[in-house]
């Protein structure tokens, strides 16, 4: 699904000097390493703050611990998701409220999420899913005339680009109270093990945000809030330094594989190509299609037998995991995220991909799409 092989070939002298300088300087947790990339990360989301932590799901436990959430409130987030997103929430004692989300960009749906607002309500946590931004113009209006938080999951969609009706352009992330990264290996913008990122343009809460993923301290052995220990390792913002200022390329590259996947398999009646919403730039962090009277399942088998990979993500919402079953959740009617879990599924797209692959690729999926 992802070459991460071939992309450490093309920056393979950088990759080692920078893992070589943090060996011999034997300074493997925080330092100037560490602080050149929050830096760089900063300025590269043009946000005041960037906390680094050990990984995404960390991310979002520490942005929910440093807004003070309590056991009882309500968090609003969609089902359509990974777990990562809903399990902090469960996690902290709070209580997730699934909502529906969009047919077309996969996104937690603005139209969804007012009748979902109770007096427990505290946060909402839209995911960016896919590479695709969620509405966050919409989103930001409901939290405002209700004074909700609001927590960007933007763990697959880094380097995205979101218009406001406003007319200013912002990173994805950078938009609510707090967004949240990952750094996991296959994220657009990955390190080599695990690593996340929070940032936020509130200083206060910056504050907050350091001192919950340093076991709750400020000053050593002084310690304020119960806490955890999130760091991003030396060696991994050593990676993190040098993908960076290829972020961009990264970006690009992934959508000229879109937009050949786009040509060909659009041209198929029975395969809906990824929504692209003028209000966002999509990166493509996952190429979802769904399809229409093609059975998918078979589909799968048919590509692994050709050497192709596929990934279905997610065949299981969150509100129907055996994890969430003490929340009575069997009832809730979502009909979308229902559809999109029997209908997706994604094909390989990173930054080495060639179009002679793509070709192979789409061969064969139209092969089989086409087949009756």
């Amino acid at each position: 699904m992802v070459d991460l092989a071939g992309q450490y070939q093309s920056i393979k002298s950088e990759v080692d000097t920078a893992i070589q300088e943090v060996l011999s300087s034997a300074y493997y947790i925080g330092g100037p390493v560490v602080s050149r990339f929050q830096q760089a990360f900063e300025s590269y989301l043009q946000v005041k703050h960037v906390i680094p932590c050990a990984n995404g799901t960390d991310a979002l436990q520490i942005a929910m611990m440093a807004l003070g959430l309590k056991p009882g409130d309500e968090v609003i987030t969609p089902s359509f998701t990974y777990i990562a997103t809903t399990e902090v929430i469960a996690l902290l004692g709070l209580t997730p409220v699934f909502v529906d989300v969009d047919p077309n960009t996969f996104c937690i749906d603005p139209s969804k999420i007012e009748a979902a607002i109770t007096s427990k309500t505290k946060a909402i946590v839209p995911v960016h899913l896919y590479g695709q931004a969620a509405e966050m113009d919409a989103i930001m209006e409901i939290a405002n005339k209700h004074q909700l938080f609001v927590v960007e999951d933007n763990a697959q969609a880094i380097g995205s680009d979101y218009y406001s009706n406003s007319g200013t352009t912002s990173k994805l992330g950078t938009i609510g109270h707090i967004g949240c990264t990952s750094f996991f290996p296959s994220k657009n913008l990955g390190c080599y093990g695990d690593g996340g990122a929070i940032y936020t343009n509130d200083t206060a809460l910056a504050e907050k945000l350091k001192m919950v993923a340093n076991h709750g301290q400020k000053k050593k052995y002084f310690h304020e809030v119960v806490g955890c220990n999130s760091r991003l390792d030396a060696v991994q913002a050593a990676v993190l330094n040098v993908k960076l200022p290829r972020l961009d390329q990264y970006v690009d590259a992934r959508r000229k594989v879109a937009d050949y996947y786009d040509r060909v398999l659009g041209a198929s009646p029975k395969i809906t190509v990824p929504f692209r919403d003028a209000k966002s730039k999509h990166v493509f962090h996952q190429y979802t299609v769904q399809l229409k009277g093609v059975d998918r399942d078979g589909l799968q088998t048919y590509l692994a037998e050709q050497g192709i990979p596929s990934m279905i993500y997610y065949p299981q919402p969150a509100h129907k995991q055996p994890m969430f079953a003490s929340f009575n959740l069997g009832d809730l009617n979502l009909p979308v995220t229902e559809e999109l879990t029997k209908n997706v599924i994604s094909f390989p797209i990173h930054t080495e991909m060639e179009e002679a692959q793509q070709a192979f690729i789409c061969e064969h999926i139209l092969k089989f799409v086409n087949r009756d």
